[in-house]
């Protein structure tokens, strides 16, 4: 671990938390240099949907090298591209009925999110955007500002303007309405709130800690931006891809937003890709006016295709997903019950949850033992407070088990410990 305290920025986040030098992976599975093995409930914060070096996928990256395919080609036409965009609509839009244009951006989210907003603004003439408390959407400065976490905003530099925070779903408590709050901020031309360009929203946030959005509140929030002629644009970045077990976050809500920005998972094989959908009266855009060296990975088109077509085709996907996720939820309620001690709660929805710890340096201590123990798990949140699950949704079921168990042993091995002993989180860093 040497050469990368001595030559990789002090930035560096991941490698703190799991320090070993990882050799290869296979699916749920990673392998360090000593022979190690680790189950991953990481999964490349959720760009791994499809797990680590997917064999359909990667024989399609093979071929299309094999092929002399166009590797990089800006935003010029390409087969790889076409494919990409015919089956995205063949397997994912027509079949729940949403017309959208495909806008390629830079090779990351936050990308995807810089364009959007921007859109919504040369769109509508406005500046102001209304984001949520606990949301994560990128930390480039337009991405920046909409990100609530101070960890992350406090290394801006500069002022983070044109944005108004909204609480989110639930934030004050479920029996608080937090969207007759924004309406009546919008209404009220002496609130001090502009008339906002676009909402944009996570259905579940995932650096936030895993809140979820009531499908009901997500239902009044459309309507309050059809109401004021304000577009709604869901983030669905790590979400996304199935994640929560539709293709989209916001399906089972029946909503139809503006925009949708999708990345992670999107290339299938953790390859850099990102979009945004937008309706095509929204499309504004003059040539040229947004761009990117890296907006057209058409290897990333590949493995995308492949993806959509090998895991989309029909409902099989899905279902594995739900069962794999119910799975997940009686096993998290289930030490939920049985630890009262560790005063957690279950948070999140398909294969997007955790473990809401009341003491964050029981999240940190559970997350360090499990390391120990053979799994990867990172902490979101706030305050680091929630032990998030992100495993493959490709995962072995017995593999999933065998996480869940350790998770489990890393739980009772913290409540025993913490018994009759207050440890701090800069103590067990320590």
């Amino acid at each position: 671990m040497r050469t990368f305290e001595r030559l990789e920025s002090e930035v560096r986040g991941y490698i703190r938390s799991f320090p070993t030098i990882f050799t290869k992976a296979q699916n749920a599975v990673l392998t360090d240099e000593g022979g190690n093995q680790y189950i991953d409930f990481l999964a490349g914060a959720g760009s791994l949907n499809y797990g680590h070096n997917n064999p359909v996928l990667k024989q399609s990256i093979i071929d299309y090298l094999a092929s002399d395919g166009i590797v990089h080609g800006l935003d010029m036409a390409t087969s790889a591209k076409e494919r990409f965009l015919r089956t995205f609509e063949e397997r994912i839009l027509k079949p729940r009925k949403l017309q959208y244009k495909l806008q390629f951006t830079g090779p990351t989210g936050t990308n995807a999110v810089e364009a959007a907003i921007k859109l919504a603004r040369n769109a509508t003439g406005r500046q102001n955007i209304i984001s949520f408390t606990n949301g994560f959407h990128g930390v480039t400065l337009g991405a920046l500002a909409l990100t609530g976490n101070r960890k992350f905003r406090e290394a801006a530099g500069v002022p983070l303007t044109h944005v108004h925070r909204a609480p989110y779903s639930g934030y004050f408590g479920m029996d608080v309405d937090t969207i007759a709050m924004l309406d009546k901020l919008i209404a009220d031309p002496s609130s001090g709130v502009d008339h906002p360009a676009a909402v944009i929203v996570e259905c579940v946030q995932g650096e936030g800690g895993l809140n979820v959005a009531g499908l009901n509140w997500l239902k009044k929030l459309e309507q309050l931006c059809r109401r004021y002629e304000i577009m709604m644009i869901v983030d669905d970045i790590q979400a996304g891809c199935g994640r929560t077990g539709s293709f989209f976050s916001f399906e089972p809500a029946g909503i139809n937003p503006d925009m949708v920005t999708l990345s992670k998972s999107l290339s299938g094989f953790g390859l850099p890709l990102s979009i945004v959908l937008l309706k095509p009266e929204h499309d504004v855009w003059k040539p040229g006016q947004h761009n990117g060296t890296f907006r057209g990975n058409n290897m990333a088109f590949a493995t995308a295709t492949t993806a959509l077509n090998h895991y989309w085709g029909d409902g099989r996907f899905q279902a594995s997903i739900e069962k794999k996720a119910q799975t997940v939820t009686q096993y998290l309620n289930k030490l939920v019950k049985n630890y009262p001690d560790a005063e957690m709660t279950r948070r999140g929805r398909g294969m997007m949850q955790g473990l809401a710890f009341k003491d964050p340096a029981l999240a940190d201590h559970v997350t360090s033992i499990a390391f120990q123990n053979g799994l990867i798990i990172e902490t979101s949140g706030g305050r680091d407070e929630v032990v998030k699950l992100l495993a493959p949704l490709t995962i072995e079921p017995e593999k999933l088990l065998a996480g869940l168990d350790i998770i489990e042993q890393a739980v009772a091995e913290t409540v025993s410990q913490a018994k009759g002993n207050s440890f701090t989180k800069k103590e067990v860093e320590a």
